[in-house]
């Protein structure tokens, strides 16, 4: 077999796919000086599902344990050491709107609860307060304290959390919600400047090689190793042995799991996000969350606010952002669930101008219901769409890392982005890849934390350009 191919190289880690999950543990092996190579089959690196918030504390999802919020913080806020350039520092405002069955006060209760663990994160390490100050963590606003916020001017520069809610207070329809309402430091996070940063730091490291255009098509343990078969970007065939795999494909981890003959039960979500330009909105929104039961016409409303009036909308209904039959799970036959060929077709090929067009003037309306003045934002680019993977069989997961499988086999199942360095780490120590990996997230990233700023932007204009989507993505918003 060996001989029927051009050459044969050998790493330590292969690791195959490249996007949120691939890629932070490419950077973190061979941060470490494991050699790795990357293997991904698109042009360039993390190129998913749309990525906007940080989930530093999961208060997007009612129906999630607080165990899983816990794990939702420390991730996120690792993640923020490791990739520091990729956050926009503004809150979000979590609202209940009258014709949801939620209590808000429920999720006051929880917020006490996060809130206590950021500040235990902080004694442990100061170097964790990335969040701002524990007890600035959120805070809750009546309607009357919201009523008074609309006489006040927001500042070019919004630094306290009455700042960022100004706007939201002006322009929400407040007669239409329950009280409190409540912003709490959830950061954005732009999936342009993860990419531009995993690529700045992977063309810098000595110890990955980052394998684009490159289709896996054969995994085969043998003789203690992995040979694995691939096609190049030069639609050449070849093969490299490793000592390590790791399966980061995201939504198709399934098929790797078959080629190399593993089991494992999963689901896999398409979902889309809509962009629209937003042209009199002048201010500096935090993002919003309008909650509602999912899959209803009263589903959550998202609203992701970007620079120059550019806002990313989700909205959980089957017309807007969850789509029929687009929930699937893996079967005795396969460990990778099926999507209808309608929606494997949107991920491959895109989408019809009209039903883009359509599915965002939904989206508006949607938000429209609650802050009236946002009737007027129009299309500005297609949707950020993509299918998650969900391993197990609980569709509200959203705390998950990685899994492992006998003859050094490991496969990362993350759901949420900021899980993806917990997952890396645990490669790491599971196999004993390295003896003392106790230092810090900076002591052990040297690379990561020499980008700049401006480089990482510059790049991740590039990549926004690039992929058709405006470049105000790749901008910082916030502080």
């Amino acid at each position: 077999m060996e001989n029927e191919v051009q050459s044969l190289k050998r790493v330590k880690v292969a690791v195959i796919g490249g996007g949120v999950s691939g890629s932070t543990a490419a950077v973190h092996l061979s941060e470490l000086g494991i050699s790795v190579a990357l293997i991904e089959k698109g042009e360039g690196l993390v190129n998913g599902p749309p990525i906007c918030h940080l989930h530093a504390g999961g208060n997007l999802y009612r129906e999630i344990s607080a165990q899983q919020c816990l794990e939702l913080l420390e991730q996120s806020i690792n993640t923020v050491r490791l990739f520091p350039h990729t956050i926009n520092r503004r809150p979000t405002v979590i609202a209940t709107p009258l014709t949801d069955e939620g209590n808000p006060n429920d999720i006051l209760h929880r917020l006490d609860i996060i809130k206590d663990c950021y500040e235990k994160l902080i004694t442990r390490d100061p170097k964790n307060e990335v969040l701002g100050k524990p007890e600035h963590y959120f805070k809750s606003y009546s309607k009357s304290q919201l009523v008074k916020l609309r006489q006040k001017q927001q500042g070019e520069n919004p630094i306290e959390l009455d700042d960022w809610v100004i706007p939201f207070a002006q322009h929400t329809n407040l007669d239409a919600l329950k009280y409190p309402v409540i912003a709490v430091q959830e950061y954005g996070w732009s999936v342009f400047r993860l990419a531009a940063s995993a690529s700045l730091i992977l063309e810098q490291v000595k110890s990955c090689e980052v394998m684009t255009q490159t289709t896996l098509i054969r995994a085969q343990f043998d003789g203690g190793s992995w040979l694995l078969t691939y096609q190049d970007s030069e639609h050449e065939t070849k093969q490299i042995r490793c000592d390590y795999l790791v399966n980061a494909c995201g939504y198709q981890t399934g098929t790797v799991d078959d080629k190399a003959d593993y089991q494992r039960k999963r689901m896999v979500e398409f979902k889309a996000a809509y962009l629209t330009k937003w042209a009199s909105c002048e201010q500096q929104w935090p993002e919003v969350i309008f909650h509602g039961p999912r899959g209803t016409s009263k589903g959550m409303a998202q609203l992701t606010p970007y620079a120059n009036g550019i806002f990313q909308l989700h909205g959980m209904t089957e017309e807007i952002t969850l789509f029929k039959d687009g929930l699937a799970s893996s079967t005795s036959d396969s460990a990778q669930p099926k999507l209808p060929c309608r929606l494997v077709g949107k991920i491959n090929t895109g989408w019809p101008d009209d039903v883009m067009a359509e599915r965002t003037l939904k989206a508006v309306h949607h938000m429209e219901q609650f802050i009236p003045s946002f009737g007027s934002a129009e299309m500005v680019a297609k949707p950020l769409y993509g299918a998650q993977q969900i391993p197990g069989t609980d569709s509200t997961l959203r705390s998950t890392d990685v899994s492992f499988e006998p003859q050094n086999y490991a496969r990362i199942e993350v759901v949420k982005g900021s899980s993806a360095l917990e997952a890396a780490r645990k490669l790491v120590t599971n196999w004993g890849l390295k003896q003392d990996t106790k230092a810090s997230v900076e002591e052990l990233h040297p690379v990561s934390l020499s980008l700049s700023y401006q480089d990482v932007e510059t790049k991740a204009k590039e990549l926004a350009a690039a992929r058709s989507y405006p470049i105000e993505l790749a901008m910082l918003t916030g502080s």
